[in-house]
């Protein structure tokens, strides 16, 4: 409020005439706020560990605006214990976006969540995460009110208030088994077929897109919802982040389902590749490699047969510390659309590598099935349903 008391007002006039109430947060630290809110910026503060005049004076504005942030959590998500705010709309620039976007993804996907933001036409990743904020770009500054500034301002506001009207919980999906699948579009094919299978058989599926974010997301939610059976069919995250590659989802992809117990199968889906950005970007980063431009901004290179193996060590390591059971499916006739006998990136001798490693490391074999096919012949697809039913037959 100290730099956008002005507009957040207008903002809040807006949601006023749609017919929603407006719970106001101030978490600016300079200047004064020019009209009475309901959570003053001293509450926030003292919710983030400081007095307000302790923060004023630390001297590092991003250590001060982390202070701020985790206050303005801990405010708003109390309010949201107490159902008193179903959403949440935030306005600002780089910090205020910072800021905004904080709070807003630490709550669960499902609520409404607005960020009114000049950063929105730039990569967006570190304010939205993993969470669904339906990000508005401003155009302008966000600098007082005039003709552009309100109209953003009023669109941003008719979002929220539209999403607030929708919100109807979906009580029929609830009573249905979940499962869960990873996958790409070089792994589509097989993926829905898994899908159109499964929700013939009365469950509910989620489809996850491993680009990174959709892995941790992926895995966020594991620990949310109430999971039947997880089918993680693209394992590439895992190898991006081992070997440099831009879908990275971080040193605990893959672990999460394993030590929830969750019935899961595994499928070394997309490991043929790594993911990277445009052409010169790719043979700069990984020169001598065999790759494929997907388009002008994707470029996927070819993984070593040593990447191979020491992504089939990894796997190997994640099902040795399982608390429950997974099943490794390889298909042994290529791992991706890439990596079909007619693809840009096919390897032959990956699979046979990728088992070797997988025999010598897992502690029970038994887990491990070798089946003669490609990851998008429809057979393939059909084991790994067969195999969700064998290890959790309340989802047949």
């Amino acid at each position: 409020m100290d730099t956008k008391g002005q507009e957040t007002m207008y903002l809040a006039d807006c949601l006023k005439t749609e017919g929603i109430a407006v719970t106001i947060m101030d978490a600016g630290i300079r200047d004064q706020c020019p009209v009475p809110v309901d959570i003053p910026r001293e509450k926030v503060a003292q919710a983030g560990g400081k007095s307000l005049e302790e923060v004023q004076t630390i001297g590092h504005e991003g250590q001060a605006l982390e202070v701020m942030t985790n206050g303005a959590i801990q405010c708003a998500r109390e309010l949201h214990r107490q159902n008193k705010i179903q959403g949440v709309i935030s306005l600002g620039g780089s910090m205020g976006t910072t800021l905004g976007s904080g709070v807003m993804r630490s709550f669960a996907v499902g609520l409404p969540k607005v960020m009114i933001s000049t950063m929105a036409s730039r990569d967006t990743r570190a304010f939205v995460g993993t969470k669904d904020i339906f990000m508005l770009h401003s155009v302008c500054d966000l600098v007082g009110l005039n003709r552009v500034t309100k109209k953003i301002l009023r669109n941003g506001a008719l979002a929220l208030a539209g999403m607030l009207r929708s919100a109807v919980p979906d009580d029929a999906a609830e009573q249905k088994s979940l499962v869960f699948v990873s996958t790409l579009g070089t792994t589509e094919a097989c993926a829905q077929q898994v899908r159109k299978t499964l929700e013939e058989k009365n469950n509910e599926v989620v489809i996850f897109h491993t680009v990174g974010s959709g892995g941790k997301a992926m895995e966020e939610m594991i620990q949310q919802e109430n999971v039947s059976v997880l089918v993680d069919l693209s394992l590439h995250e895992i190898a991006d982040h081992l070997f440099g590659g831009d879908y990275d989802a971080g040193p605990k992809r893959g672990s999460v389902a394993l030590d929830q117990k969750i019935p899961t199968i595994l499928v070394p889906g997309n490991i043929d590749f790594l993911v990277t950005g445009p052409v010169e970007n790719a043979q700069k980063q990984f020169p001598n490699r065999p790759y494929h431009v997907h388009n002008a901004a994707i470029t996927v290179v070819r993984t070593k047969q040593e990447e191979i193996e020491m992504l089939a060590q990894t796997i190997a390591g994640l099902c040795n510390k399982a608390k429950g059971t997974v099943k490794i499916l390889v298909p042994m006739n290529g791992f991706s659309a890439f990596d079909h006998k007619e693809g840009p990136l096919h390897d032959p001798e990956a699979p046979e590598i990728f088992i070797k490693i997988l025999e010598k490391s897992l502690d029970d074999k038994s887990c491990l099935n070798a089946l003669p096919f490609y990851i998008n012949d429809p057979e393939f697809a059909q084991a790994i349903i067969d195999m969700s039913f064998r290890i959790n037959p309340d989802i047949s």
